[in-house]
């Protein structure tokens, strides 16, 4: 009998700078949320004024205040705002109220779009509403800041020949990186371990990861990851199937949820930790993960990932969240964002990646918060306007895996990844950090 050749393989350590964006250091609900959209415009405001000087150089810079003063209704003139898209079929807390006291819900909507929506643009001062078939109600939504060109009609609207959204961040040099060893990221996102009871899946993921199977081929390849990220919805991913079918209003069925989770939890901390007993691991919250509901979701409590907190390879990190892994700067979401702005445009035949690409282009992570995502109410600062231009960008939790690059006026280039749900589609995604190369790695027995 031949003797095998055995080989070694060494994972690569690799350094991790969480940028601590979203990070609440001392919470305080006592705010109202105009303060954020204050926020937005002045944090934004600025860089655009100069893409419109550059765009529409001989026309004058205005408020909305200073529209009246214009001597001519023809005459083209510039403001900057925030838009507001108001939509009758929007979730209204009032009707939620008024409901409640009748005992009828709000019906389900899988979108809040309709042809009677209508744009405005406000500002510090005042808002103005936006007319004209230069600009689609469905591909904008509440939150964006943009500069717009038109000239105001004398029923008080303002008719919009062009507009310009910030556009995509500079990009910073990055450093050189110096060894020559390869160095891959491994993305997945929906583990949804109490529902999902395909545990050949997730031993396959595990064994993978800490090449325990395969031929030296396979091991070579794995000893290549030097950081998991699991976006989100590891221990549910359908909590909301049972609030919809009203089985959560009966007390039986709610211990049931209840138990469901909490073994869902163990079994989580039991993967995970397996996982960062070998390789660096960052987790992060999603919409039905024990964690606050509300955007930023905040890091696991170590309290619920008992025997994973004691590696110093785990990182519980935001959702949303950006920091740089060696000279990469890697941002991402776990699909919260992408899936409300699909709510509220209503365009089906737009990617949840193409999407992606406009957050990019808008230079905000989630402009939709606090309209109709769940925000926390800052006060200063908008901690969601992107002030670094990341190298990778994903969202999880998405239907299907896909990718493509997005390129910047100034020749930014940024990987954008849909992150398929594991518990559907057991696959994952490779990345290599040098070349941004991506591939799905699938483990299912098929």
């Amino acid at each position: 009998m031949e003797n095998q050749i055995i080989s070694k393989f060494k994972r690569e350590c690799i350094d991790i700078n969480d940028y601590e964006r979203f990070k609440i250091a001392q919470r305080s609900f006592d705010k109202q949320y105009f303060n954020i959209y204050k926020a937005r415009l002045k944090a934004l405001k600025e860089v655009l004024i100069e893409k419109a000087k550059q765009k529409w150089a001989r026309h004058k810079i205005l408020q909305i205040s200073e529209l009246s003063e214009v001597n001519s209704d023809n005459e083209l003139v510039i403001i900057v705002g925030s838009i507001y898209k108001h939509q009758e079929l929007k979730p209204s807390m009032l009707k939620e109220l008024s409901y409640e006291l009748q005992l009828i819900p709000q019906p389900v909507r899988s979108n809040y779009s309709s042809e009677k929506d209508q744009i405005f643009l406000e500002d510090e001062m005042m808002r103005i509403k936006l007319v004209g078939n230069r600009i689609d109600p469905k591909e904008i939504v509440s939150g964006l800041v943009c500069t717009v060109l038109g000239h105001r009609y004398d029923n008080g609207t303002f008719w919009v020949e062009d507009y310009c959204f910030p556009g995509i961040c500079p990009k910073a040099s990055s450093p050189t990186s110096i060894s020559n060893e390869k160095k891959q990221l491994l993305l997945l996102s929906g583990l949804d371990l109490a529902n999902d009871t395909n545990s050949i899946a997730h031993e396959l993921l595990v064994e993978f990861i800490s090449g325990m199977i395969g031929n030296n081929n396979t091991q070579k390849l794995a000893a290549t990851i030097t950081q998991v990220i699991i976006a989100g919805n590891c221990v549910d991913g359908i909590t909301e199937n049972y609030r919809n079918h009203g089985f959560i209003k009966e007390k039986n069925k709610m211990s049931v949820v209840t138990l469901e989770t909490i073994l869902a939890i163990h079994k989580f901390d039991d993967l995970l930790s397996q996982i960062a007993e070998t390789c660096c691991v960052i987790v992060m919250p999603a919409r039905f993960d024990p964690s606050n509901h509300s955007i930023p979701q905040q890091p696991f409590h170590p309290c619920i990932l008992p025997k994973t907190s004691r590696y110093k390879s785990f990182y519980a990190m935001t959702n949303p969240w950006i920091g740089r892994i060696g000279n990469r700067v890697v941002a991402g979401s776990s699909g919260q964002p992408i899936e409300d702005i699909m709510k509220v445009t209503g365009l089906v035949n737009y990617s949840p990646l193409e999407w992606l690409e406009k957050t990019l282009i808008w230079r905000h992570f989630a402009p939709t918060a606090p309209d109709t995502l769940p925000a926390y109410s800052y006060f200063n600062t908008d901690p969601f306007v992107m002030q670094d231009c990341p190298d990778i960008y994903f969202v999880g939790n998405m239907e299907k895996y896909a990718t493509k690059f997005a390129i910047g006026d100034e020749g930014q280039t940024v990987r954008l990844i849909s992150m398929p749900n594991f518990s559907q589609t057991h696959t994952a995604v490779m990345v290599d950090l040098e070349s941004l190369d991506t591939w799905p790695i699938s483990f299912g027995i098929n």
